[in-house]
């Protein structure tokens, strides 16, 4: 099985999820890949664009199912690349999804702390000033992002893969009650709540034997090793 790591908003390949999850499936001889979703240019970020990336990569690979593995908004991208690839026939279906952390309600519910004006004001000047984690500077990206993501409801997809997904409990950037109402009526959905925030430092390290089954991998002697 392909392993496909998307990170989140304003990170990249080289975050610590990113960085943990490649070292713990490397010991069994997976390779974890990991676009960078900021390519070719983060002003002109939106989620139609992260979705043809990961297919190109998908299309990339040697025949075979897929797992994605998403953060954040990349949890998002992640889930709607599945909904949209559930009605294609090809030679990379995705079999598995893990979210951590997942931003089920990116786009009007996740950029409402800008309030109207603000909107209104981004719509205007085309440009909004935030902060690249994996940069450690201010970027600014153009309105599209917020246009583009408003067209995918999270809440309206029809995928049914086996789905885990991990989520803290104190997450101030995700509601886990948003993350709870997903899960409710989806039985092909795990959720697994952690005392943690939306890094998720404890928490993934918690749920890894999980993960690891679940992908299927699983853990022997403190190491992962194919099934």
């Amino acid at each position: 099985m392909h392993l496909i790591y998307l990170h989140g908003f304003a990170s990249s390949p080289a975050s610590s999820k990113a960085q943990y999850l490649a070292a713990r499936v490397s010991t069994a001889g997976f390779m974890l890949h990991c676009p960078d979703l900021n390519e070719p240019d983060f002003s002109t970020l939106t989620v139609s664009r992260m979705i043809a990336q990961v297919e190109r990569v998908m299309a990339a690979l040697d025949p075979g199912p897929v797992a994605l593995i998403g953060s954040s908004l990349g949890a998002f991208v992640a889930l709607h690349v599945a909904d949209r690839r559930q009605r294609l026939a090809d030679d990379h279906p995705i079999e598995r999804l893990v979210l951590l952390a997942p931003a089920f309600d990116f786009g009007a519910n996740q950029m409402k702390h800008l309030g109207p004006d603000g909107l209104e004001k981004w719509k205007t000047t085309n440009r909004l000033e935030v902060e690249h984690y994996a940069e450690g500077r201010a970027r600014w990206i153009h309105y599209a992002l917020y246009d583009d993501a408003t067209r995918y409801d999270s809440f309206a997809t029809t995928v049914t893969v086996p789905t885990f997904i991990v989520q803290g409990r104190f997450d101030a950037e995700v509601d886990p009650a948003i993350v709870e109402r997903f899960v409710a009526g989806r039985a092909h959905a795990t959720l697994r709540l952690f005392d943690d925030d939306h890094q998720l430092q404890a928490g993934l390290k918690e749920a890894w034997h999980e993960v690891a089954v679940f992908l299927g991998v699983s853990e022997s002697g403190g190491e992962v090793e194919r099934l």
